[in-house]
């Protein structure tokens, strides 16, 4: 029963990450994103040429330029050059 109950979380854990939004920073320097999610404001710092994975059940983003997008949790912002898109 045990076995089972931790295989199952496992496999939430799993499904939620893959479902969760990603940020890739193309430029080499770092970039923040202002992600507001259930309520609650927070910084997410992306380093220079890193891939971020966040918003895995829906999130309002504030992009560098001051655009605020809505998320579900499947889309990739690409920032390359200090400008942030949405794939």
């Amino acid at each position: 029963m045990l076995k089972t109950f931790v295989a199952t979380l496992a496999l939430i854990a799993f499904a939620a990450s893959a479902q969760a939004a990603s940020a890739v920073n193309r430029d080499s320097e770092p970039r923040t994103l202002i992600v507001t999610e259930g309520g609650s404001k927070s910084e997410l710092a992306v380093g220079g040429n890193e891939t971020v994975d966040f918003c895995p059940a829906g999130c309002f983003v504030t992009l560098p330029n001051g655009d605020i997008e809505a998320l579900t949790g499947s889309e990739t912002i690409e920032i390359s050059n200090g400008v942030a898109r949405i794939k």
